[in-house]
């Protein structure tokens, strides 16, 4: 049995050091993070899913963006503790939270990420949208949560209030 819940500062440290565990040194230095600098993540968004012993199993997190004149959420990071891996967490992740996205007027996410992984939950790769280098632009993901959401939305990817 699994718990939920959004992310709380008392969750942050906690969910930062599953990131550091499950992915490689450095993370940090990656591109999508210095759209994250300074930005505080989509709190309602945040979130974190544990055991029944209370233990965390794994984590979300979503920051808005800019692209053009249009907003989005860059979805990132997602990670499911290396023991807790292949039960279905990191899915049931992206589904909530992405409902949850929906359901707060959101319309639309973009993702730097493996291809066939995020296909299964619907994302696409997008045309003409452009993450900060030396991102590879075949990892450009998108969905849309409402029709059309991504209809005409192209160029560079940006921190809120930097287009």
């Amino acid at each position: 049995m699994f718990h939920l819940a959004q992310e709380d500062s008392d969750d942050w440290w906690e969910v930062e050091a599953l990131y550091d565990l499950c992915f490689a040194p450095g993370r940090e230095a990656l591109s999508s993070y210095r759209l994250r600098d300074d930005v505080k993540p989509v709190a309602e968004l945040s979130l974190t899913v544990r055991d029944s012993a209370g233990i965390l199993a794994g984590a979300i997190r979503f920051w808005p963006v800019q692209i053009g004149s249009s907003v989005a959420l860059l979805l990132g990071p997602v990670a499911v503790h290396p023991t807790r891996q292949g039960e279905g967490l990191g899915g049931f992740l992206i589904r909530e939270s992405l409902s949850k996205a929906k359901e707060i007027g959101w319309d639309r996410v973009i993702l730097v990420g493996d291809a066939p992984y995020y296909r299964r939950h619907g994302f696409d790769p997008l045309k003409g949208v452009i993450m900060p280098p030396p991102t590879n632009p075949d990892r450009v993901l998108g969905i849309a949560l409402s029709e059309g959401a991504w209809d005409g939305v192209t160029g560079q990817v940006n921190r809120i209030g930097e287009a």
